[in-house]
């Protein structure tokens, strides 16, 4: 399959499962989301290892047990390759800034635009952020 269709196609499958679903932690977050658009890309992210969470401080906890400090950390620890934010495309990982953690994740659905929960919703939404922390290729 021609590289842009597959990555394409792991970006709808991300906007179809997510979209318009209230932020809950544990099963519909940012970490959640990363991971799915992961598992579509080939990657095995084990969330497992950490146990479940459904709040904020059991999120962090979840994340200490994992053996990660940050959000950046777990995803460098997967192997996945830091890109400049500007050459992102579909189905690759992005950082905002957050109050939370070292950053919210969202996923690049294309033209300048991620899926992802931010502060002025409370469901997950496709937006154009005005500020990137970092990203990743899936």
């Amino acid at each position: 399959m021609i590289e842009m269709i597959a990555r394409q196609q792991a970006a709808q499958a991300t906007v179809d499962r997510f979209k318009d679903r209230p932020f809950a932690y544990g099963k519909d977050d940012c970490v959640r989301l990363a991971a799915f658009v992961l598992r579509k890309r080939g990657h095995r992210p084990q969330l497992g290892k950490a146990g479940g969470y459904s709040s904020l401080i059991g999120a962090r906890r979840a994340l200490k047990r994992a053996g990660y400090e940050t959000l950046a950390g777990a995803l460098d620890a997967l192997g996945l390759a830091r890109i400049a934010p500007a050459g992102v495309l579909p189905a690759d990982i992005v950082m905002v800034a957050s109050d939370v953690f070292d950053g919210g994740l969202g996923v690049v659905v294309g033209n300048g635009r991620v899926i992802g929960w931010h502060e002025d919703s409370d469901k997950a939404e496709i937006c154009h952020p005005l500020s990137f922390v970092g990203a990743w290729r899936t």
